[in-house]
């Protein structure tokens, strides 16, 4: 059975519209791919399963971001979590590869292939003094997944690089595969907000990987579903993360990506997270616009920059692009099972949309 998207189900978010398909995708040029790997059941046996994992890439362009990286910027909300590639994106301002979304343990095995995967395509890279420093990001999905089992391979990573399109999978797919968001089913979710400036026309576009909160926590629309839903979800030890890419076709430089970044954090906040002391809350940004060129070697760079004074939209946008896109990793997770029995419920869509209703947030 095919689970809808919150807009599907009469919700919105906001008062911007969505792009055509309410995804990070309708940011011109970006693409995802995932990767899901499950397989086995039952009680855990390390390095054997049960696997419930995999790896999301998101790319900010179609052409070669060695060659041509984007600007970009990051905010650490809560650092228990990793982002390799963070320094050269806090010195530099830019991003060279796709964003890899993975499992905690299997980052370096991600990185490790992304670099190979690049490296396919840039001879010169690690031979003209210019390396490839790979931005991968992770989630703990130990709940439900052998993580002691380092199940994402370097073929995992090649496929969901080469599969990446404008198509963007929701719910339990990809990175998202194995994680869970307040108790319920939780992984990959996306949506996007258009809006015009005294500069232009533009995107902005998020997806997540949300492994956050607990039940309680849980706020839809600013209706306490968490609270008053009749359940009791099986509960972590683990107090979970969440990793938050926003993006824009907007001409900015990192300094306003890093303005646009925090942004990220308050649409969190308002599907309940306080960002817990042991969650990993992060947010990556970055633009399409003024893409650097490596190997150009005269003259000034001239690049046009939104003014600041017009950023006020691409705010709203990134927080309310941001809040529907964790409301739609849950809308669109069903129910997984995972090891030695351990459950993550898929959010019970049509006791949500009642209590939606009965607080008149139900269009």
């Amino acid at each position: 059975m095919t689970r809808p998207r919150a807009r599907e189900s009469g919700l919105s978010f906001g008062i911007m519209p969505t792009g055509k398909r309410n995804s990070i995708s309708d940011i011109p040029g970006v693409k995802v791919g995932h990767c899901s790997i499950i397989s086995g059941s039952g009680a855990l046996i390390p390095g054997k399963g049960p696997v419930r994992t995999g790896v999301t890439a998101v790319l900010p362009h179609g052409d070669d971001l060695f060659e041509r990286p984007v600007k970009g910027a990051y905010f650490d909300l809560n650092g228990c979590g990793g982002l390799l590639g963070s320094l050269q994106i806090d010195e530099f301002g830019i991003i060279e590869t796709p964003i890899m979304l993975t499992n905690t343990m299997s980052i370096g095995a991600v990185a490790d292939a992304l670099v190979r995967h690049m490296m396919r395509s840039n001879r010169s890279a690690g031979v003209s003094g210019d390396t490839i420093i790979p931005i991968v990001s992770e989630c703990d999905d130990s709940f439900l997944n052998d993580s002691r089992g380092l199940h994402v391979k370097e073929e995992h990573v090649s496929y969901a690089l080469n599969k990446a399109s404008e198509e963007v999978g929701e719910g339990s797919v990809g990175g998202g595969t194995g994680m869970t968001c307040c108790d319920f089913k939780g992984g990959i979710g996306t949506s996007s907000r258009t809006f015009e400036t005294s500069s232009g026309t533009y995107t902005v576009g998020s997806l997540v990987m949300a492994n956050h909160g607990i039940r309680e926590d849980l706020m839809i629309k600013g209706v306490p579903v968490g609270r008053l839903l009749e359940t009791q979800n099986p509960r972590r030890v683990e107090q979970g993360s969440i990793v938050m890419v926003v993006g824009t076709d907007a001409p900015l430089d990192a300094r306003q990506l890093l303005r646009m970044a925090k942004r990220g954090g308050m649409g969190l906040a308002l599907t309940g997270s306080c960002s817990n002391n042991g969650s990993g809350d992060i947010v990556l940004a970055f633009s399409t616009a003024n893409q650097h060129d490596r190997f150009k070697v005269d003259g000034l760079v001239r690049e046009e920059l939104m003014l600041d004074g017009d950023l006020s939209p691409i705010f709203r946008a990134t927080v309310d692009a941001t809040e529907e896109s964790i409301v739609n990793s849950l809308f669109k997770a069903g129910t997984m099972d995972g090891r030695d029995g351990n459950v993550s419920p898929g959010l019970p869509i049509e006791e949500t949309l009642e209590l939606l209703k009965t607080h008149k947030q139900l269009t």
